[in-house]
């Protein structure tokens, strides 16, 4: 059976989705989930929240996937440890030092690969599958077809995102946050830059060709392609910041079409709560173009009339939609909204109603003109709706019982429900009823006070002996035996642990620190080779998303998981930035996967790079092989969005160099050839004065981008001085530069 996978970011929320038909609920705690700005749970709320759900036969997964630096380290196996404790059944990772540890210790537990970790194929898919995985949430990015063909190769459960807000950049693989404001995405941080409005520049000519939200997508809705869905194991609801009745009309209406009830009204009923406009995304091939809203970031509302007249102090609205009092409607005016609860509304004669269906009257103080279109926002009506299904039991289960009932006897009852049976024996002996024996229908009506529990009263036998039987004591059985199968239930669940083994120790001889380059242009390859550079990944590199596996010769630069799965039996390779290591587990992981060296996430700084090495040097009695980016315009985002396109400036990216703007830089665009984007950094990272005070790195990378064959052997020839201690003076250039997170710990 289709899972449908709700979130829940407060207990209000998770209740909101069971009462409405989920299977499961992913949440988050106080610490290593990637939504810290939600309300969250504790240890505490967490056990109601378990015991609630699985009475309910509702599964919770626990979302930890951030990336772990080193001093968190033992903290992340304690909270894993006190999760498998409770009684989750699974957590969801992004770093492998998490993933390592939930499946080497852990028999009941079930480790899921977050869409954190960018996995987008089935190369990936089999190497978490053979390291241990149990699911695998898919990036965003994969279309349907290939959704299946991941399934049918891998042979293992896939979780995918079916509705709600999306990443314009591959999950995991954004830095803007964390590089531009010290607020990582990856730490569950994010501050939404890609809500922010930018201008698009045309760097060629200078022009500006528009200033717009262009990195703000729309929300995902795919509920009409519920038969296509139907073969994937999850189906995933984003929306841990949202509010409960958001939750509750998302799931109402999955379930609804998963249980072909759903109709096009409640379809439709889904722009009734925050959305920021739908699109079917990229899993059911929408346009490039068509994924980003650039009007507005937020809240978008419906459309429901314009304003049609003027009239002294009030304005006339046409409605295609009807129109209530204490609805939310917001009016489009002069590229401003104006907001507004209605908390009076007229008809032509200045009347008070409290509903419109063609045309009403509104009296505010703010200017609008004619033409202005009216958006709801937020149904008065229908968030009560949505208020009352809150806490309902979305189904109840069957509860059987075998009532023995003789005098002179104890009451003894047999219950069955859940899956499990109780035992029900009373104190007192019961007595012989002279004129009034206790019927079945008096004991079926005590049993049936249900209404606070999760059951409903299915069969009772019941052979009458002449017995009576207290009403008051029927009721205490009823209690004791509804409490006895909820203890029975919660308690079923096993939580094994299992004998660690013991591990190879991987470490590396040490080498004397060099250069390597990534380079861009072809110009910039020749400029690096002029300069004696030995390792320059250019056409030897493997990107985290978006491969084909073309065959290759030689070492390679791999950003992602899948490429080390295909690579890893023909070529010898290093791990890019992209797969985000800070901490020595996972950086023992990927040597273990056959990584001759490790780049390691621009997320860390100085000391956190130190405390790796040491870590992994206490594991390990050696080092790991590392390698550092020390100059370039960092890789902000990756995205298979295109701005340019959206701009309706397709192919032109061939001839001309784009750029975003805002407050804080000008952002330069790399288009690539398949109509990907990577957005850069405007200032260019610049450790080269640092170097000689880095330890333990064995390979220091110059990262070219845009830079110009001119300004590459420039900078070699500034690294080489430094890196030698032929170079004195200081090269960083306040202006232009940055030391990114070296001295600065990111939140």
């Amino acid at each position: 059976m289709t899972e449908l996978l709700a979130p829940a970011g407060s207990m209000e929320a998770l209740k909101a989705a069971i009462s409405n038909g989920c299977d499961a609920i992913y949440l988050g705690m106080q610490k290593f989930g990637a939504r810290a700005y939600s309300s969250n749970f504790d240890f505490e709320s967490l056990q109601e929240a378990v015991a609630y759900a699985h009475l309910r036969n509702v599964k919770i997964y626990v979302t930890m996937n951030t990336i772990v630096f080193e001093n968190e380290v033992e903290e992340m196996k304690e909270q894993i440890r006190q999760l498998n404790e409770i009684g989750v059944d699974g957590i969801i990772v992004q770093d492998l030092a998490a993933f390592d540890y939930i499946v080497k210790n852990f028999v009941d537990l079930e480790a899921h690969c977050s869409t954190q970790m960018g996995i987008d194929d089935a190369d990936g898919t089999l190497l978490f599958k053979e390291l241990g995985a149990k699911r695998v949430v898919l990036s965003r990015e994969v279309e349907i077809e290939k959704v299946k063909e991941i399934k049918r190769i891998a042979e293992i459960p896939l979780e995918i995102f079916v509705h709600g807000a999306l990443c314009v950049s591959y999950s995991g693989n954004c830095l803007m946050s964390g590089l531009l404001g010290y607020r990582s995405g990856n730490r569950g941080r994010c501050v939404g830059s890609c809500r922010k409005e930018y201008e698009l520049l045309d760097q060629t000519t200078g022009t500006s060709l528009a200033k717009n939200y262009i990195l703000s997508t729309k929300d995902l809705n795919t509920i009409d392609y519920i038969e296509d869905l139907r073969e994937i194991d999850s189906l995933k609801i984003e929306g841990r910041m949202k509010d409960p009745t958001y939750v509750a009309n998302v799931v109402s209406k999955y379930r609804m079409a998963l249980d072909n009830q759903i109709t096009e009204e409640e379809k439709d009923n889904l722009k009734k709560t925050f959305n920021r406009t739908f699109t079917k995304g990229y899993l059911f091939h929408e346009d490039r173009r068509n994924i980003t809203n650039i009007v507005k970031p937020n809240n978008f509302g419906y459309e429901i009339g314009t304003i049609s007249r003027i009239d002294k102090d009030r304005y006339e609205i046409t409605l295609t939609r009807p129109l209530n009092q204490n609805d939310t409607i917001r009016i489009s005016h002069n590229k401003e909204d104006v907001n507004l609860a209605v908390a009076k509304l007229y008809d032509r004669e200045g009347q008070l109603i409290n509903k419109a269906d063609k045309v009403c009257y509104i009296k505010i103080q703010e200017t609008l003109s004619t033409g202005d279109v009216v958006y709801k926002t937020k149904d008065y009506f229908y968030s009560k709706e949505l208020e009352a299904s809150l806490e309902k039991e979305f189904k109840r289960f069957p509860l059987d019982m075998k009532v023995y009932a003789c005098p002179d006897s104890k009451l003894f009852i047999d219950a069955e429900g859940l899956g499990f049976h109780y035992s029900y024996e009373s104190e007192e002996i019961l007595g012989e009823a002279m004129n009034n024996p206790t019927t079945k229908d008096q004991v079926i009506k005590q049993f049936s006070r249900l209404h606070d529990t999760i059951f409903e009263l299915n069969q009772v036998d019941y052979e009458e002996y002449h017995a009576f039987i207290p009403a008051k004591l029927l009721n205490a059985a009823r209690r004791e035996i509804v409490q006895g199968l909820y203890d029975v239930k919660l308690n079923s669940q096993k939580k094994r642990t299992q004998a660690l083994r013991a591990k190879e120790k991987i470490s590396c001889a040490p080498e004397k620190p060099y250069l390597t380059a990534s380079v861009t242009t072809k110009e910039q390859y020749d400029a690096c080779v002029s300069c004696g550079i030995k390792e320059i990944y250019f056409e030897n590199v493997v990107r985290r998303n978006q491969n084909d596996y073309k065959e290759k010769e030689g070492q390679l630069l791999i950003g992602g998981y899948g490429g080390i799965y295909h690579y890893r039996e023909t070529n010898p390779f290093v791990t890019d930035y992209s797969l985000n290591v800070v901490n020595a587990a996972s950086c023992y992981e990927l040597h273990k996967l056959g990584a001759k060296r490790v780049t390691l996430s621009y997320e860390l700084n100085k000391s956190q790079m130190e405390d790796l090495r040491s870590a992994y040097y206490e594991e390990n009695d050696g080092y790991p092989s590392l390698e550092m980016v020390v100059y370039g315009k960092a890789p902000l985002m990756f995205t298979k969005y295109c701005p340019m396109k959206k701009m309706n400036q397709c192919r032109v990216c061939e001839t001309k160099s784009y750029a975003l703007k805002d407050e804080n830089g000008t952002f330069p665009i790399l288009s690539h050839e398949d109509c990907t984007t990577t957005i850069l950094n405007g200032k260019t990272l610049n450790l080269l004065d640092e170097l000689q005070s880095i330890k333990g790195i064995e390979a220091f990378r110059l990262s070219f981008t845009v830079e110009s064959q001119e300004q590459v052997v420039n900078v070699i020839q500034q690294a080489l001085g430094k890196l030698e201690g032929s170079m004195n003076h200081a090269v960083f250039n306040q202006e232009t530069d940055t030391r990114g997170h070296f001295h600065k710990e990111i939140l």
